[in-house]
């Protein structure tokens, strides 16, 4: 039968076996020989601020997803909706810049057109790379990438008068319908109506109506008297 002394030095033992170690670092662990896992040693307020690892998927590749389309489908969407992507992008920051820039006696409309009209591009923008993403494709998102891939000239840091704006406004809108034309007739060739519907719903209609009123700022008629 233990004696008081035994169970009491019974009890201590059992509580130091149970006990945890605080480190110099802050981390919590157990004391050698110990079994089981500590939960406490995982929590930290501290970041991890040093993250390294492979990409998991590589620009390029197209992971599939059940969206009833073929890779080869997917793939050649993904690669037309990129190049859309880039020149959308560079349009888009093109209105921000003449936004800035623009001077004159259409200052005030202009400089809310502009506005406005960036603000629709931005939207295109999101709509294009989500249907690259949800294609199981990676859309482009950098600057260096955009204009490394984009077939719109780059303009001039320096500012323009307001007629040169919009004529380089308006080539970007051309080209950038010629190329969704043509990718909403091979989307619907490789049988991807979606995209098909981004090309003419979204980016066709909106291009369309933007390029009008920019046009008609470039129509030379008399202000107060006819001729």
């Amino acid at each position: 039968m233990a004696t008081t002394t035994e169970k009491s030095n019974s009890k201590k033992k059992s509580a130091s076996s149970n006990s945890v170690i605080v480190n110099g670092k802050g981390a919590v662990s157990r004391k050698a020989g110990e079994s089981g896992t500590s939960t406490a040693a995982s929590r930290s307020p501290s970041p991890h601020l040093v993250q390294h690892a492979q990409e998991i998927q590589r620009f390029g590749e197209i992971v599939p997803l059940p969206n009833g389309l073929s890779i080869k489908a997917c793939t050649e969407s993904v690669t037309a909706l990129n190049q859309l992507l880039a020149d959308t992008m560079t349009l888009r920051d093109m209105y921000k810049k003449h936004h800035w820039q623009v001077v004159g006696p259409t200052f005030s409309q202009l400089h809310l057109l502009y506005d406005k009209h960036y603000t629709e591009q931005s939207d295109l923008v999101d709509t294009i790379a989500e249907r690259i993403q949800l294609l199981g494709g990676l859309s482009i998102a950098m600057a260096a990438d955009v204009a490394e891939m984009t077939s719109i000239p780059r303009p001039p840091r320096g500012r323009e008068e307001a007629p040169v704006q919009l004529a380089r406004l308006l080539g970007a809108h051309e080209s950038i319908m010629k190329l969704a034309r043509k990718a909403a007739d091979k989307a619907n060739d490789v049988g991807d109506p979606g995209t098909n519907d981004v090309m003419v719903s979204d980016v066709l209609r909106t291009n369309e109506l933007q390029s009008w009123f920019l046009s008609e700022h470039l129509v030379n008629t008399p202000l107060v008297d006819a001729n």
